[in-house]
């Protein structure tokens, strides 16, 4: 089924098939301790009502409407042309274990916008980093497309990952996006933002 490829952490120097899933549960445990806070900080700096003063890194302050948030529920394109909007789902997605779909469709978005002369480097680098069979965020494609993306990586054009990125695009609009509008991420958002425009 897509969609259902976790990264687990490395448990070799534990023994007994009990004490890894006792582990296991105790990294889940803190890994959604982890992406409770981190999403609580990066929302402190993109919704200025939560704590005044707070600025982005580039020294601007971000207001979220709450109309730009229910705009996100329209469609995954309007969410991903939103920069608050794919900060908020990377997040999510970090707690599905599946932030490489996002970040593999921001490289291939980054990609297309690339000078000719510069894309043969970008092109091994994406597929270093996302296609190939050990990728380190290995998105899940099947392996016909795996390796004709492999090849057109080889010499490569503005389109090389259209395909891939496509496929990765339907994954996360069928599966993880449906998901993150019903999250308390998401509606916890929307509620905070639409209790502060009604104030």
């Amino acid at each position: 089924m897509p969609g259902l490829f976790f990264h687990h952490n490395n448990m070799t120097e534990l023994n007994g098939k009990e004490d890894c899933k006792l582990a296991e549960g105790k990294i889940h445990k803190k890994k959604q301790k982890a992406f409770g806070a981190d999403l609580k900080n990066y929302l402190k700096c993109m919704v200025p009502h939560i704590e005044s003063g707070i600025k982005t890194s580039n020294s601007r302050s971000v207001t979220l409407s709450a109309e730009e948030v229910m705009q996100w529920s329209q469609s995954l394109e309007k969410l991903l042309a939103s920069q608050s909007g794919q900060g908020v789902f990377r997040e999510f997605l970090k707690s599905e274990f599946s932030e490489e779909n996002i970040e593999f469709w921001l490289a291939c978005e980054d990609y297309k916008k690339t000078r000719s002369d510069h894309l043969h480097s970008k092109a091994e680098k994406i597929y270093e980093e996302f296609v190939q069979s050990d990728a380190v965020k290995q998105i899940n494609i099947d392996y016909q497309m795996r390796e004709a993306t492999a090849k057109r990586a080889q010499d490569p054009t503005h389109t090389s990952f259209d395909e891939a990125q496509k496929t990765v695009y339907i994954l996360m609009e069928r599966d993880s996006y449906p998901r993150f509008l019903k999250s308390k991420a998401y509606l916890n958002l929307l509620n905070h933002l639409q209790t502060n425009t009604s104030k």
